[in-house]
């Protein structure tokens, strides 16, 4: 039983524990979340409300008599008025509650109160009897911890019987650090709710399964409606019926249609809820207007899932938008996922389900590669070319306006879906990048991931509701960490695709090539090379009347090397000799060679696209499967192919890297002066603020001075210690690359004189800076980059005209590894520079190491710097120093992938 006593039950719930002077809040709207629950199935969040009273009333009356006493300590089988009042009169403060709605019922309840003025609080679950076993405590949990500390407290204690073993393994599993002691069977728990890495890791691996399950219970039912299945061979209501019929769905087909008895010689029912059976997925083609009309009695029947294949929503306008918005919303609160609207349909080739829940009449055949795309139109021709290309696939989902179940829910989902080993993504927007990075990341270090993403500069109306812009530098930098596997079109991706689907990944990026064409064979290597591929050795050509015994021979050779990771072969079709000769041949010489498990192989045989049958080695249904020879039309398109796998590969080899923290951070001082900062309307802060901020996170800046006159400078010389630079206070001048508006190496006091003289005729300024010279090195540059829709960017690059004009910086996603840092400073081509270039002294590349990471610490720790320039930094083989530093700040972003588990 989901529960926990809290004491406003009692007698002692009439002491009022609000702290003196804190007035009410206005109601949280922020607090407001659809959630998915460990069965798949949603509900609301939100919290309670004095309008709630005959909803908590009808609440407390479905309780059991046992749940009532695991919640209370006794019956309690009624709750008096008063208790009505203090439960649903809250200050969303000191004591706060949030309910859990399902349609129009509350099905659970957590809550707070806060001990007095102390920075703790008791906190309460308890959940309706009959949605106990959902994961509801848990989520409460995270979501009344994340509340409380968004209101300043610290710590949660609770009371909970000894026998409620439910409840205390909810807080034991939460992630916390959980103290306990038990008193007259009463176990008391306390723990601080403060985010850890356990508690993080333990939300995200619930968030995972259950919005893994979400889409289980998509891809999987037992039976689909079609509501609005049409007669008229016209309208996609017919289409679709027929389509899960042509398929021969394993489970019962049910048209809904009011008019007629009968629907393709299949009985038709006038509503859902006429069915006589349970529906788990419903597919709807009806009109956006009645789309919501449908929700109410698709929750009475119990539906899990809806595909919207309907359109007339976002992407006819403002009008449409709101219509669609209103539809998940209820879609959610009545507990249902929502594929769509305007969508293609969901596709699932498992022969125990055999689902067409699409308008695609053809599909290809069962494979171990899942897609997911938006736009319907596309995916017909997706489901056309892989079938032409003989790309089996396991899953296809095409989520049209993706006003809820997006590529996300996918990621999950095939995370742990063994039937798919391969996942393409074509993308055309962002609904959450951030979280997408997450999953993707995690998802790429078993499962490759290739992605088309187009709508560079434009997004269609009906993904305009529920995209975020995101600028190109930043999708760039998200691919790259993430290991995803980023192509420009289609064709590249089923490319990539087919070498993926059967082929090993390669060990190296040693390539042999093989081929009876010296010319393509040229052609193949001039690829592999530019792509960043080693030869193993010139081409081999047998020559172009070689047989095939010869041309095998030459396959198997190259393919036993022990210094090629992979192996490319060339093929033009002699005059004399049937091609199908030397596909068997060369079928035969890589089964003796047994490379199917470590050496990837790609060719040309007869510019063929796909698997040729000659070359393709049967899986368990038939189809072609792993050791299969993929062919491409040229060279060109094989190589590059492998050479996107072979960067995969090397991505997916390293290490993962491990999330580090500087020791010496003091990250509460640096949040408090920010807060202070801000109260105070600040924005861009003055040197002294930018030093005290730096500071906190370990951050030094070479001690300087600035000052307003010549005789200031030499003083201000003086007590820094010669030698000395002078710097214009103006940004244009001081960073200039011609060093007009700097002086370096001022040994005297007559030098500091000549050079003050210089800059104030070159700026007209008196003021200027006065620093202590720091150690020669090489200038570099660390800064943020604000992405309002995405998040920050840490980026670094080296100092330089031409640096700065060829653009330079390598860029990375928070938050960074230890790997992340140690990748962003060899990122910029310019990197050698660092690393001993003809024969210099290499920099101290660990100690610009820690400066990045403590400037992405910074970063991640307060998403109110909003800029952030350490400009230069000299990296010299004794360390990096920072000479000069901008910071400001301003209002968070808004976080898309922080807090409590919740949908977009």
């Amino acid at each position: 039983m989901v529960s926990t006593r809290s004491t406003a039950a009692t007698e002692e719930s009439e002491v009022d524990v609000t702290v003196q002077g804190q007035e009410q809040a206005e109601y949280p709207r922020q607090w407001e979340a659809d959630v998915v629950l460990s069965d798949g199935g949603t509900v609301h969040i939100r919290p309670i409300a004095a309008a709630d009273a005959d909803k908590l009333i009808a609440f407390h009356g479905r309780l059991s008599d046992r749940t009532r006493y695991y919640r209370y300590f006794g019956p309690y089988p009624r709750m008096p008025q008063r208790d009505v009042e203090r439960f649903t009169h809250v200050d969303y403060v000191n004591r706060v509650a949030l309910v859990a709605l399902l349609g129009d019922d509350i099905v659970a309840v957590g809550r707070y109160d806060r001990l007095g003025e102390q920075k703790s609080a008791e906190v309460a679950f308890v959940v309706e009897d009959s949605h106990q076993g959902r994961g509801l405590g848990s989520i409460l949990l995270e979501h009344l911890a994340a509340a409380a500390r968004e209101r300043g407290l610290q710590r949660f204690v609770a009371e909970v019987l000894a026998e409620n073993s439910t409840m205390v393994r909810v807080f034991r599993d939460a992630g916390y650090q959980v103290s306990r002691a038990m008193e007259e069977g009463v176990v008391h728990l306390e723990f601080d709710i403060d985010l850890t890495e356990e508690s993080v890791a333990v939300a995200r691996a619930r968030e995972q399964a259950a919005e893994a399950r979400s889409v289980h219970n998509l891809l999987r039912p037992r039976s689909v409606a079609v509501i609005g299945a049409s007669t008229d061979h016209r309208k996609i209501g017919h289409a679709v019926l027929a389509n899960l019929l042509t398929a021969d769905f394993t489970g019962p087909v049910y048209p809904v249609n009011p008019e007629h008895r009968s629907v393709r010689g299949v009985r038709a029912y006038p509503s859902v809820l006429d069915i006589p059976d349970e529906v788990d997925l419903a597919v709807v083609a009806i009109p956006a207007a009645g789309v919501t009309e449908v929700l109410d009695d698709c929750l009475a029947k119990g539906v899990k899932t809806l595909v919207i294949v309907s359109s007339g929503f976002s992407e006819s306008g403002p009008a449409g938008r709101e219509v669609e918005r209103e539809m998940v919303r209820e879609a959610r609160v009545h507990g249902m996922r929502v594929v769509g609207p305007n969508a293609l349909g969901v596709v699932n080739t498992d022969p125990d389900f055999r689902l067409n829940a699409s308008l695609a009449p053809q599909l290809p055949g069962r494979g171990r590669t899942g897609f997911f795309c938006q736009s319907g139109a596309l995916g017909v021709a997706i489901l056309a070319t892989a079938t032409e290309r003989g790309l089996g696939l396991s899953t296809f989902v095409s989520a049209g306006n993706r006003a809820d179940v997006s590529g996300n829910d996918l990621l999950q989902y095939w995370q742990t879906d063994p039937a798919t080993d391969v996942v393409l993504l074509y993308l055309e927007s962002f609904g959450n990048p951030r979280k997408f990075g997450r999953l993707a990341r995690r998802l790429a270090r078993s499962k490759p991931v290739v992605v088309v993403k187009s709508g560079r500069n434009a997004v269609r109306p009906g993904l305009a509701a529920t995209s975020v812009q995101i600028d190109e530098t930043s999708v760039q930098a998200l691919f790259e960490q993430s290991g995803v596997i980023r192509v420009e079109s289609v064709a590249q991706m089923f490319d990539t695709a087919l070498l993926l689907a059967h082929q090993p990944l390669p060990q190296g990026d040693r390539v042999a090539i093989v081929g009876n064409s010296s010319a393509l064979g040229m052609l193949a290597a001039d690829v592999a090379q530019a792509q960043g591929l080693e030869l193993a050795g010139e081409p081999v050509d047998v020559g172009a009347s070689a047989g095939p015994e010869v041309f095998a021979a030459a396959v198997r050779d190259a393919a036993l090397r022990p210094d090629v990771d992979a192996l490319v072969t060339v093929f033009a079709p002699p005059v004399a000799v049937p091609g199908t000769a030397y596909a068997r041949a060369m079928r035969e010489a890589l089964q003796d060679a047994d490379v199917a498990r470590s050496k990837p192989v790609v060719t040309t045989f007869l510019a063929a696209e796909g698997v040729p049958d000659e070359l393709a080695v049967p899986g368990p249904d038939g189809i072609a499967g792993k050791g299969s020879v993929p062919s491409y039309p040229s060279p060109e398109r094989s190589v590059l192919a492998l050479a996107r796998v072979t960067r995969y590969a090397q991505w997916r080899a390293a290490p993962q890297g491990h999330f580090v923290r500087p020791s010496d951070v003091d990250a509460e001082q640096a949040r408090s002066l920010v807060e202070d900062w801000l109260a105070a309307g600040i924005g861009k802060l003055d040197d002294e603020r930018a030093l005290r901020l730096l500071a906190c996170y370990g951050i030094d800046v070479v001690p300087f001075r600035r000052v307003g006159g010549v005789e200031e400078a030499v003083a201000a010389a003086e007590a820094l210690g010669f030698p000395v630079a002078l710097k214009s206070v103006s940004d244009q001048l001081r960073h200039r690359n011609d060093l007009v508006g700097v002086r370096l190496d001022l040994g005297s006091a007559e030098a500091v004189r000549a050079a003050y003289a210089d800059i104030r005729r070159v700026s007209g300024l008196d003021e200027v800076y006065v620093q202590r010279m720091a150690v020669r090195g090489t200038s570099c540059v660390i800064d943020l980059m604000d992405d309002p829709s995405f998040g920050t960017l840490v980026s670094f690059g080296l100092s330089g005209v031409a640096s700065e004009l060829l653009g330079d910086k390598a860029y990375r996603a928070l938050p960074l590894s230890d790997e992340d840092v140690s990748a962003l400073v060899r990122a910029p081509r310019a990197a050698p520079l660092l690393a001993g270039y003809r024969g210099s002294e290499p920099a101290d590349l660990a100690a610009l190491e820690d400066l990045v990471l403590r400037v992405a610490t910074l970063a991640e720790d307060l998403p109110e710097v909003r800029d952030l320039a350490l400009r230069p930094v000299l990296a010299s083989p004794v360390g990096a120093v920072v000479t000069g530093a901008k910071v400001a700040i301003g209002e968070s972003p808004v976080a898309l992938d922080t807090g409590p588990r919740r949908l977009r």
